[in-house]
């Protein structure tokens, strides 16, 4: 059984008021052993030598969420029931001395852009709001295999379609570093579910920067890896062209388990691209010595918050230390790509449900689809041009270099009130990420990790891009970096109460 909410019961209760006070006391028992504070990684090691169990795992996962859920408002739907179920059958498993792989029994959760046969799927969006898809996500079904728990749908922007998470039908999410503050977005409810320990690992889809923006404001590890690498059938578009699906972790390791499960070719997929998937966690440990960094100057470096340009030099310092050399390198302009192509994408999938009920629409989407309209066709198609033109040639700057350093996020994570304002203009964007949707047009693999916090405790996020399918590599110099780092360690100020 699941727990779907209408919007009133969903804004007026938390996620797990329909549970028994039976079951209340179990979780509850079971929160006290701090099991939500292991990494991926570390409670799959648990998991294997018996040490723990997955139903203790995922009881101790849903009494945080019934405490935080409140403040945070990261799900939309917990699967409760279900994910016991799943749980009890991975121990069975284990016990039987069956073992699936490193996400056996641990439990995860999927921004609610993901289909997941027979469970609520809606894209934060009214107009989905009881869509029950009857089919998995191909990603969903490899996670199933690879035999992680669900343990619900995470909240988001509306159909993907923003980067702030407030957006959405379901109301705003907060940063578990300040309730105040957005936790970027799309996938701001992967990100803040990540950080508060509500789950082990998610996933999150990125068109524009919407797995690494809550991953560098909620101080987790976000990776997009390269378009084709992993399917997104099955996954609620926003633009086909640009969307990526990937990990949000605590760790780079746990981002390099995630990828695993989810990354190679899928036939029903016409993005996917048959090529070899490597071994990311063992290509995560190789050496960075002998590494050349760019960093592209013009753009990605401008204009940056005083405080989040002292972070960048002091991570700077440390990759300098751990690698060969660093130069400026120069990345082609990408104009009015992201916003022109994606919004006429968008409008193709929205078009004829637009035109019926645009009143089920949140004013921010509704406005995005007006202008969006407006794209012709021969603009379109010019578009859909450069962008094979770009990702067919941006391969040439890694002649010079091996990976590329920017900061993830120019500024520091906003107010929601901030937000609100912004979000009245007009022509509303999402400035935070400004830094990120490129490396979607290019298709480059790209990861946000922790790299600092500004005086007032905000975090500070340093992006790593590298060439097509070099996903090993992004991961090798994040690792470490984050060895070299503390970053990582720090949690949130969040407390049970």
């Amino acid at each position: 059984m699941t727990f779907p909410m209408t919007r009133r019961s969903f804004l007026t209760s938390t996620a797990m008021a329909a549970m028994s006070v039976a079951a209340t006391r179990l979780y509850a028992q079971a929160a006290d052993s701090n099991l939500t504070s292991l990494t991926l990684r570390q409670a799959s090691d648990l998991l294997r030598k018996k040490s723990v169990t997955s139903v203790a795992l995922t009881q101790a996962c849903l009494a945080r969420i019934e405490k935080l859920q409140p403040a945070l408002n990261a799900f939309i739907t917990v699967t409760a029931e279900h994910a016991l179920a799943q749980a009890r059958e991975m121990d069975a498993e284990i016990k039987a001395g069956k073992w699936r792989g490193p996400l056996h029994g641990v439990p995860i959760a999927l921004k609610d852009n993901i289909d997941t046969a027979g469970i609520r799927t809606s894209a934060a969006s009214a107009l989905f709001a009881e869509r029950i898809p009857t089919e998995d996500a191909e990603v969903t079904r490899r996670l199933n295999t690879a035999g992680a728990v669900l343990l619900g749908k995470l909240n988001m922007d509306e159909f993907a379609a923003g980067g702030t998470s407030t957006s959405t039908y379901f109301g705003a999410v907060h940063n578990p570093w300040a309730l105040d503050r957005t936790a970027a977005g799309s996938s701001g409810g992967s990100g803040a579910a990540v950080a508060a320990e509500l789950c082990y690992g998610a996933l999150g889809t990125d068109t524009g920067g919407s797995i690494r923006g809550p991953a560098s404001f909620c101080s987790i590890v976000g990776f997009k890896p390269t378009y084709g690498r992993s399917s997104i059938r099955g996954i609620i578009p926003l633009s086909w062209s640009l969307d990526h699906v990937g990990p949000m972790c605590r760790t780079v390791e746990d981002a390099a388990i995630l990828l695993q499960s989810i990354a190679g070719y899928d036939a029903q997929d016409s993005t996917t691209v048959d090529v070899p998937v490597p071994d990311f966690i063992a290509g995560m440990k190789a050496s960075v010595a002998g590494l050349r960094l760019g960093l592209p100057r013009i753009q990605y470096f401008e204009k940056l918050d005083p405080e989040v340009a002292a972070a960048m030099q002091a991570a700077l310092a440390v990759l300098s230390k751990l690698t060969a050399s660093t130069r400026e390198v120069t990345l082609p302009p990408t104009g009015t790509i992201y916003t022109a192509l994606g919004g006429a994408e968008t409008y193709a999938y929205h078009a004829a449900m637009f035109a019926k009920t645009p009143q089920l629409y949140q004013a921010t989407l509704r406005r995005r689809l007006e202008a969006a309209a407006k794209v012709s066709t021969a603009d379109y198609i010019l578009l859909r041009r450069e962008v094979e033109h770009l990702r067919h040639t941006v391969g040439s700057v890694f002649s010079q270099v091996d990976l590329l350093i920017t900061p993830m996020s120019k500024r520091p994570p906003r107010t929601l009130d901030e937000i609100a304002k912004l979000m009245q203009s007009t022509t509303p964007s999402s400035p935070e990420l400004n830094n990120s949707n490129p490396f979607n047009i290019f298709g480059l693999p790209a990861i946000s990790i922790p790299c600092g916090f500004t005086k007032n405790g905000l975090p500070i996020g340093l992006q790593i891009s590298g060439p097509h399918w070099a996903e090993a590599r992004v991961l090798a110099l994040a690792a470490a970096y984050e060895q070299a780092t503390e970053w990582h360690k720090r949690r949130p100020p969040l407390k049970l109460q």
